[in-house]
């Protein structure tokens, strides 16, 4: 099976880093903890950029590095975005995008047109990067990379210099990597809400370790060791617009096993998205509920409980059909309304947050 298998203990004065990770050869495994985690770390350990000497790399079968070998980084075919867009700045963008491409020998996965088109930075090409803007030059950064055609792009927080506005222009063109392109891409973040939006698989780094890893929907579910991105524990379930009622401005969104009401974003129908639901904004009944300002009323069946950070709160995991959701109640709710593995219940959802 295509994977991506790491091992690295790298010891430095005050901190060492040791994994020992086996991550999708598709989609977006998102490397997620606080800073001083060690997630860059990793990700320059993979990268080639820090010689680990009890190292092991192999990606789709491939040997990278392990006792008797050690692929250089500029052999190693990937890419790599850094948090600030390192462009050449006597060049121009096309420049900028065929200075790389003349330097690479791996084979076109990805043409210069496609990149170009998928981070629709087309009319910028003739432009040198001081005149473009952050989230543009950050755009120009990952086409870039991918015009090198690699095997396996790596991001490190590549929305971190960014403000809140140029970080949402930029999100859909990542989401389009996610969706149109087959290149594995490991993304180094401590922002939940790019981790909710755009990963498949995380890793939750502490401390130099691997505190949780798993596919994101199944590991946010958890209730033994709840996995928090932010504050509060929630999941995220993938979904499609289904319907738009244009008379209340509510748009109605299908999810494995139901449906949720939430307000009309101008999304068109058949979109597809992703919803998250925040174990708090999650109440459960024995009885189906009536007269009710709740829209989304859920049958569904307990699945486990487990302990909350709170000694008087507790999580209850409910599966929907083949979704699952967290609700947040008090122990004394939990013991009033006879809450066990099993039992049938109807889930009242208050809000839902579209992750655009």
């Amino acid at each position: 099976m295509d994977a991506l298998e790491a091992r690295f203990r790298l010891d430095w004065p005050g901190f060492t880093l040791d994994v020992d990770v086996r991550l999708p050869a598709t989609g977006v495994t998102a490397l997620f903890g606080h800073s001083g985690s060690g997630k860059t770390t990793l990700l320059r350990c993979i990268a080639g950029l820090e010689h680990t000497q009890d190292g092991f790399l192999r990606v789709n079968g491939e040997v990278w590095q392990d006792e008797r070998t050690w692929l250089p980084t500029h052999r190693r075919p990937l890419g790599y975005v850094f948090q600030e867009a390192s462009l050449f700045e006597h060049l121009s963008v096309l420049g900028n995008l065929r200075y790389g491409l003349q330097r690479t020998r791996q084979k076109q996965k990805v043409s210069l047109d496609q990149a170009i088109a998928l981070l629709g930075i087309g009319p910028l090409l003739d432009r040198k990067p001081d005149r473009l803007s952050g989230g543009e030059r950050q755009r120009v950064a990952i086409a870039r990379a991918l015009a090198l055609s690699p095997r396996l792009l790596l991001m490190d927080e590549p929305l971190a210099a960014l403000d809140l506005q140029r970080k949402q222009e930029i999100l859909p063109y990542l989401e389009r990597l996610h969706d149109e392109l087959a290149i594995p891409i490991v993304y180094v973040s401590h922002s939940p809400d790019e981790v909710a939006r755009l990963a498949d698989y995380i890793v939750a780094m502490e401390g130099g370790r691997v505190r949780f890893e798993g596919p994101l929907m199944e590991t946010l579910a958890r209730t033994d060791l709840p996995l928090r991105i932010g504050s509060e524990a929630s999941v995220v379930l993938p979904a499609a617009i289904d319907t738009v009622d244009e008379e209340w401005r509510l748009a109605q969104v299908c999810f494995p096993g139901g449906a949720l009401w939430l307000r009309d974003m101008g999304l068109p129908v058949g979109r597809r998205i992703r919803v998250r639901v925040f174990a708090r904004d999650v109440s459960l009944t024995r009885q189906p509920p009536s007269q009710t300002s709740i829209l989304n009323v859920l049958p569904g069946t307990i699945d486990a409980l487990g302990e909350d950070e709170h000694p008087g709160l507790m999580l209850v995991r409910v599966r929907i059909g083949d979704s699952l959701l967290l609700a947040r109640l008090t122990r004394r709710a939990v013991m009033e309304l006879d809450l066990v593995p099993g039992q049938a219940v109807w889930a009242q959802v208050k809000t839902v947050a579209l992750m655009e």
